[in-house]
């Protein structure tokens, strides 16, 4: 019998389904057949007999390639199954993913377009493409196909999942941020999340060119960093948080010590002088957990000039608010906010769980006088992501803080391509900042009124 597959590029050739329900694979994605899966899986399985596979990590890739392709070609002329050069290859290729990658997400991984990789079980296979979510055609043999490449990806960096501990949230070596849930959580099958970062770390350029901001916020919020306001970056999931504040640091000058503090390290700081430190869970004892709090109050005593926090969610927030107001200016972090007043909530909220015993009045003196400027980002419905408001913090009047906003997005509708139209307005209001713009020698961006 010869079977017949498509080439590899059909990989990942989606088609929209009418009505916008989402891609279905095309007839060029062959490759996904039962036909296919059914032979792969069986080869799968006898080269797991035959191989040493505790040898395999110790040998050359090339060496590897090899020593399968020689399997491979043994197996297939005692089935009688003759395929030609190029299906050859693909098999191979298919293998060698099964073997010592990640299976048929490896291409998805080399895919630059791709920033979230989404697996519901193993026959459905989502990814996002330039903020739109689509089905592709790739899926997995079967459950313990799924789980044996989650089973790999967790080991790279010295995690474990089982029935015991069906949760994981790490990150891979090239930055990508993973999270993976088993049965019995997950009651339909495995899950898998995978958020990847560029290879070129995203610069305020970049995202003035993709239209998540104009030349003139850009420079003010660059100035910000250069002038050390104490920065909080707000937004909802998938809003961009991380790549804002990942350009934003550009600006911090290079003979600066900057300390990083995340649960999943993401960021990708291009200073020289950066410490980057990262939280561990408890181990199987419930034991040896490492707190994002635990970390912050460590790096206190590193000598840091900034402290740049990946998200606060916990008590932690006090701790950062208090090094804000203690000399590590030029400070900045995320949260998980709609709205720049709500993110100072949730400041508020977050304070209260580091066991304090505060009132609001004295919480709210802490957020005033360490937070400086709010950034808001929102997720629009073309998948668009955008810088809507800049805020000021102006200070406190009774138990409230007073804030201001200098630039703001204003939407003005759809095109004909669905595109959600609008520009960026100043407020004309006299920015607090300007005179710590002026004693740090950073130039006032166009559009702001001393």
């Amino acid at each position: 019998m010869k079977l017949s597959f498509a080439p590899p590029s059909a990989r990942t050739r989606l088609r929209p389904i009418p009505g916008g329900a989402g891609p279905e694979p095309t007839p060029d994605t062959e490759i996904a057949s039962d036909d296919y899966f059914a032979l792969k899986s069986d080869l799968h399985h006898r080269l797991l007999e035959r191989l040493n596979l505790a040898a395999l990590g110790q040998r050359a890739p090339d060496q590897v390639r090899a020593e399968v392709a020689e399997l491979l070609a043994t197996m297939l002329k005692e089935d009688a199954r003759p395929l030609n050069e190029e299906e050859l290859r693909r098999l191979l290729d298919d293998l060698m993913d099964d073997l010592t990658g990640f299976g048929p997400l490896e291409p998805l991984l080399q895919d630059p377009e791709i920033s979230d990789i989404l697996v519901n079980t193993a026959r459905e296979v989502y990814v996002e493409r330039r903020g739109r979510i689509e089905r592709t055609p790739v899926r997995f043999a079967d459950e313990q196909h799924l789980l044996r490449v989650i089973e790999r990806i967790v080991d790279k960096v010295g995690r474990r999942i089982d029935e015991s501990q069906p949760m994981v949230d790490a990150r891979l070596p090239d930055g990508s941020r993973i999270n993976a849930v088993i049965p019995p959580i997950a009651v339909d099958g495995a899950q898998l999340s995978i958020r990847r970062f560029a290879r070129i770390p995203f610069d305020l350029g970049r995202l003035v060119a993709s239209g998540a901001l104009d030349a003139p916020a850009a420079r003010l919020l660059e100035g910000m960093v250069a002038a050390r306001l104490n920065i909080l970056i707000s937004g909802g999931t998938g809003t961009g948080k991380t790549t804002l504040l990942n350009a934003m640091s550009m600006a911090i000058g290079r003979d600066e010590r900057v300390v990083t503090i995340e649960d999943a390290a993401e960021l990708q700081l291009q200073q020289p002088h950066v410490v980057r430190l990262e939280t561990r869970p408890p181990n199987v004892e419930g034991r040896g957990e490492i707190t994002q709090r635990d970390l912050l109050r460590n790096a206190l005593r590193m000598r840091p000039d900034r402290i740049v926090v990946g998200e606060v969610r916990a008590g932690e927030a006090f701790d950062m608010l208090q090094a804000m107001n203690t000399g590590h200016h030029g400070s900045i972090t995320t949260v998980h906010a709609n709205t720049p007043r709500d993110a100072l909530s949730r400041l508020e909220q977050m304070i209260g769980m580091a066991g304090l015993d505060l009132a609001p009045r004295a919480m709210r003196s802490q957020i005033a006088s360490a937070i400086e400027v709010v950034i808001q980002l929102q997720r629009f419905s073309d998948g668009s992501r955008r810088v809507v408001s800049i805020q000021e913090i102006a200070g406190q009047e009774g138990e409230v803080v007073t804030m201001q906003e200098l630039l703001r997005f204003e939407a003005q509708g759809v095109d004909d391509f669905g595109r959600v139209r609008g520009g960026f307005v100043w407020t004309g209001l006299r920015p607090v900042c300007t005179e710590k713009f002026r004693a740090s020698g950073v130039p006032l961006p166009e559009g702001l009124h001393a």
